[in-house]
């Protein structure tokens, strides 16, 4: 039952973006069921064909494996405060519990490092190409949005020097299709992060949030052209272009560049959680002020407001009643304080057994699985405009339909894991 829920939740969701059109007659329908049907055929691949399925666990486990080497450097640094929860160093001496700055984000560094020696050997371009290739051709976009949406599958707001020549001549739709992209998806070295805080109680969390991400690449295409449909004439149109990249001039040169943009990374993220942190907790200190002068009980609280507005959606996507308030708390509290709060957040429940079916779990990692929040609008826009600062305006009108056109193809992409959804952990069990 669950499950047509999940079904039906996702042409609802089409259905409300297409109602927050800027103009409804100019969709393109063509485009959003090619989308639509590339989200299923993909997921189907994943959860339903043995092969693939196969495949998917491989993944997960490589990216497992591949962490642990990426704690290393990190224990070296920092000692007995970068050892995983329950583990213990060659002295002999036992973790000091989780520790989120000291265990967590060091692997962002190594990521960040490894793709950037990805990009320089030729594998990430070459997969780029071809999943830019397969956007292009099955949902008829321009090959400048098939290139960025295939980008954003791997990197970040990197993913704008890709198609650096073509920004400028871009539709105001193009611009919203990649900016949507860049906050439906997750960077590859952030994903590490994410892993990192789920992995004790979400033992194949790698495999998911890679077909996540990958589910969100066309979600985000068919929601921003649902909200703001093409009706300029692309440049790019039915073109396969090939990445722009500046070309390390060797392998430690690629190493050295990943690490710096690491640690810049690792940087934006701290400042990021102590900003949005302390500006929420202001906030809802303000606003609990507010509720006891007017006398509710409880008090009010912004993430509390939010819940309430993402608590139908949450429903329609497949979560069932009991645990929806919880996820619908993590998916608005994403918006404000970014996704990596939420998922901290998520690991907690899992730990303490605050969510009573695994399905919501399940949904929840799928919908958290994006930069839709309110940080990585201006970090997209800013982005994008240092580009082509002649477009900024253009960039900017486009951001706030961005970010609800992200947050839609996230519940899209959660709606679509809900419908092939089979009990307990699907890369663990048939």
């Amino acid at each position: 039952m669950l499950n047509l829920i999940s079904l039906a939740g996702i042409f609802i969701l089409i259905l409300l973006a297409w109602v927050l059109s800027v103009d409804r007659r100019a969709v393109r329908w063509k485009i959003v069921v090619s989308g639509v049907l590339v989200q299923l055929v993909f997921a189907f691949l994943v959860f339903r064909f043995p092969p693939g399925r196969t495949a998917m666990i491989y993944l997960n486990g490589l990216v497992i494996k591949v962490l642990e080497s990426a704690t290393a450097g990190g224990e070296f640094l920092f000692g007995r405060l970068a050892l995983p929860p329950g583990t213990v160093n060659e002295a002999g001496e036992p973790s000091l519990g989780f520790i989120l700055a000291f265990q967590a984000l060091p692997t962002v560094v190594f990521f960040s490092s490894l793709m950037a020696l990805l990009y320089y050997i030729g594998l990430l371009p070459w997969l780029i190409r071809q999943f830019a290739k397969i956007f292009s051709k099955l949902m008829s976009i321009s090959g400048a949005e098939s290139l960025c949406a295939a980008s954003n599958i791997f990197v970040g707001v990197e993913s704008a020097t890709a198609v650096r020549p073509y920004l400028m001549r871009m539709t105001n739709s193009e611009l919203c299709t990649v900016l949507t992209a860049g906050m439906a998806t997750i960077a590859s070295s952030v994903m590490a992060f994410y892993v990192f805080i789920l992995k004790g109680q979400f033992p194949s969390i790698a495999g998911h949030l890679i077909s996540a991400s990958v589910l969100s690449a066309p979600a985000a295409v068919v929601m921003s052209k649902l909200l703001v449909p093409e009706t300029g004439s692309p440049v790019t149109l039915g073109m396969d272009i090939e990445p722009y990249l500046d070309k390390d001039p060797s392998a430690t040169d690629a190493v050295i560049r990943g690490a710096n943009e690491g640690l810049k990374l690792v940087l934006g993220i701290v400042a990021m959680l102590i900003a949005f942190l302390g500006l929420m907790s202001m906030v809802d200190m303000l606003l609990a002020w507010v509720s006891a002068i007017l006398g509710f009980e409880g008090g009010l609280s912004l993430s509390g407001m939010l819940k309430y507005i993402f608590y139908p959606l949450t429903l329609v996507i497949g979560v069932p009643s009991g645990d929806a308030m919880e996820v619908s708390r993590l998916i608005g509290q994403r918006l404000i304080v970014t996704e990596v709060k939420s998922y901290q957040d998520l690991a907690s429940l899992l730990a303490s057994g605050g969510l009573d079916s695994p399905r919501s779990a399940f949904i929840a990692a799928y919908a958290l699985c994006g930069f839709a929040h309110v940080a990585s609008l201006a970090i997209f826009v800013g982005g994008f405009s240092a580009l082509v600062p002649e477009r900024t305006a253009d960039i900017s009108s486009q951001g706030l339909r961005g970010l609800l056109a992200a947050n839609l193809a996230c519940l899209m992409t959660a709606a679509v894991a809900g419908l092939f959804y089979s009990g307990g952990d699907l890369m663990l069990t048939g």
